[in-house]
């Protein structure tokens, strides 16, 4: 075949194929309505992985082939392998994704009144358009640590009976300066904040009414106070569950499928290995979004720590066998891609473009201009990939972001790719990316479990 072709998955697709396609969706879907947080991803992460016969490094000496393990570093990041029989020396196959994702974050003294109105300030995480954030219903996701250190976990919004809060927009009736301001400009970053309350507490002659009302409903259900603000990580992000999209519920709309639809689809893939020749495993990270730094993003040495402590219980201690396991280790760097929207077709180049329902989709480099900040995957890596994915009879697609000056974005690929390793970027086609509510293909999700699947199996 010279010419190469790119057939839909539903056309690939049989009747048991279409059966486990929507059933990996609806598991998909329940955890994606679970995890709107890192913190929050991360915990059904650990209980799905113990479920599945991982158990917790800290608590095992030595380990051998076939063994499960994970570490969770700061309740954020979650690290998962089963062993191979080969000496870790030889490499690694590695899937990594993250799992925070655009949103709203309190400030650290968020509560205020405004003319018998009570709100709370936020301060934007990652690239937001952020008109896309007034006039919908949002949740508050989080933790509060009190001064003893007592840890309180908040969710309001997502239960049918709670309430739930938002920002308001400015009517069309006097919004004639607003409309003439820029997308960039029409919201600004310091009014997104949120409406919580407007009922009084306490006399008339009584001043901050309705800010006393909300600090008395937040002891009463969490024992709160209102310098507990300080010491706590909540986060505004949209209310309601992830659902099947079109009327032919062959989509799913929810927010955070960037990056959390790659996050489970290369967790889920981990655990259908058994008996791995190579050791491989599943990196869930923090801060991508917002460059990778800190303690839990994928700049810090965590991982490299974590995995000098899974060789060690191996019996490879040396510098030189670590060394040699990052320079040999081969990783998909399982993050979004943009998908053709039929509405904005100017900003893609069509013969690099990422489609719906055509397979996992593989960027050979991201960046922005002239590759600026890019991982660039060699040829032979790829080569590799290729020959498995065919082989594997996985449909696939290559992609860039867009037209070469129309923009960019990164992943976390060059970081581990800085460290040695063979790494491209590999995942699912996403519409409305970074906006409250994402749209992915079914076809495509299912089709990126089956290729991380063979990536772990096949790799050599």
């Amino acid at each position: 075949m010279l010419k190469r072709e790119f057939p839909l998955v539903w056309d690939r697709y049989e009747k048991t194929s279409l059966e486990a396609c929507d059933a990996f969706a609806k598991e998909y879907i329940d955890m994606l309505s679970k995890g709107k947080t890192e913190r929050e991803f991360v915990r059904e992460a650990k209980e799905a992985c113990e479920a599945q016969g991982f158990k917790n490094i800290e608590a095992l000496d030595r380990v051998q082939a076939g063994d499960k393990v994970y570490a969770i570093n700061m309740d954020k990041n979650i690290f998962m392998f089963v062993v191979g029989s080969e000496p870790m020396a030889k490499g690694l196959n590695l899937l990594g994704a993250h799992v925070d994702s655009p949103r709203l974050d309190l400030k650290q003294n968020p509560l205020y009144e405004n003319n018998n109105l009570c709100l709370l300030e936020t301060h934007y995480y990652g690239g937001v358009k952020k008109y896309q954030w007034v006039a919908q219903p949002m949740a508050i996701h989080g933790v509060v640590f009190k001064e003893n250190g007592e840890r309180v976990d908040v969710v309001i919004g997502e239960d049918p009976s709670d309430p739930v809060v938002g920002i308001s927009d400015l009517l069309i009736h006097l919004s004639k300066d607003q409309m003439q301001e820029t997308l960039a400009k029409g919201v600004k970053g310091e009014d997104l904040n949120v409406l919580v309350g407007s009922r009084p507490a306490g006399e008339e002659k009584d001043k901050d009414r309705m800010k006393a009302y909300i600090l008395d409903l937040l002891h009463e259900k969490y024992g709160m106070v209102e310098e507990d603000f300080v010491s706590s990580e909540l986060e505004i992000v949209p209310a309601g569950r992830a659902r099947e999209y079109g009327l032919d519920r062959s989509m799913i709309m929810g927010y955070g499928h960037d990056d959390r639809v790659c996050a489970y689809a290369s967790m889920r893939a981990l655990f259908e290995v058994e008996q791995p020749t190579m050791t491989t495993g599943c990196i869930l990270c923090d801060k991508e979004e917002v460059g990778s730094q800190g303690a839990t993003g994928m700049h810090s040495e965590v991982f490299q720590h974590v995995v000098r402590d899974l060789m060690e219980r191996h019996g490879e201690s040396t510098g030189k066998e670590y060394r040699a396991a990052m320079r040999n280790s081969r990783m998909l760097s399982s993050d979004v891609s943009a998908a053709f929207d039929p509405n904005y077709p100017s900003v893609n180049e069509p013969n690099n473009t990422a489609y719906f329902n055509r397979g996992i989709v593989f960027n050979k480099y991201t960046g922005s201009g002239g590759k600026g900040g890019c991982n660039d995957a060699n040829p032979e890596f790829m080569a590799k990939i290729r020959g498995i994915m065919n082989q594997e009879n996985i449909l696939w697609q290559t992609a860039e972001l867009g037209k070469v000056d129309q923009g960019g974005g990164g992943t976390i690929a060059g970081i581990m790719g800085n460290m040695g390793m063979s790494v491209i970027d590999a995942g699912i086609a996403v519409q409305n990316m970074h906006a409250p509510w994402e749209v992915v293909s079914k076809g495509d999700l299912y089709e990126a479990f089956r290729a991380y699947v063979a990536f772990l199996r096949e790799m050599k």
